[in-house]
């Protein structure tokens, strides 16, 4: 069986630097699907600019003509704080032995022993650190040791076990922002080529992120 990778954040909005990465991922690790599931009460962050249905609407519409590339709303429908591990427990529940594979940046990666229950995240999943240019992976520490403990050199490692495993992956980088391209439209400029065009379709009919809308 494939893994299933699992692709969460705010997608506030969407754009060319998550899909990249996850085709990049969806290909590279031969990944029977990648799932998007945006997070409704992301527990690290301020809340995000658009609502929750209009930020499941953009990622529709960016992910629809990708196969492999699918949309989970799960996150959406549960009440409280958006936490990963239940998000994972509910799929290893559903998934069964499946791999699973949680993709995260290395930024995430290194704040990672704040997240709620992160210990148990390895229990449920692998971990794919998509590393770029600028991050370096930790060396020392309770993170340090873990990478070195879990840390897989091969892609097949993630096949060969449904959880337990880290793999730090290099994506290509592409300078893009959520927070950078609310400011675009908020300083009343153009998204053309940075979002795929139904997303950008989507922010201007709404004007989810200009002054007058944004919350």
């Amino acid at each position: 069986m494939k893994p299933v990778g699992v692709f969460g954040g705010t997608f506030d909005p969407i754009h060319y630097g998550h899909l990249r990465t996850a085709f990049e991922l969806l290909e590279g690790l031969e990944l029977e699907q990648i799932r998007f599931i945006p997070a409704a009460r992301p527990p690290h962050r301020d809340a995000p600019g658009a609502d929750a249905e209009l930020r499941l609407a953009m990622v529709r519409a960016a992910t629809e003509a990708q196969p492999g590339f699918v949309v989970d709303d799960r996150e959406l429908r549960r009440a409280g704080p958006s936490y990963t591990v239940l998000t994972l427990a509910e799929l290893r529940a559903e998934l069964g032995p499946r791999p699973i594979c949680l993709v995260v940046g290395m930024d995430a990666f290194t704040g990672l022993p704040s997240w709620h229950r992160w210990q148990e995240l390895l229990e449920l999943a692998h971990l794919v650190v998509a590393h770029r240019p600028g991050w370096n992976a930790p060396e020392s520490g309770q993170l340090g040791e873990l990478l070195q403990a879990r840390r897989a050199d091969r892609v097949s490692e993630l096949h060969d076990s449904p959880v337990g495993r880290i793999l730090v992956r290099p994506v290509t980088q592409l300078e893009i922002s959520s927070t950078r391209l609310r400011g675009i439209v908020a300083s009343g400029r153009d998204l053309r080529y940075l979002v795929p065009e139904p997303v950008r379709a989507i922010i201007n009919e709404t004007a989810c992120y200009t002054r007058q809308g944004m919350r």
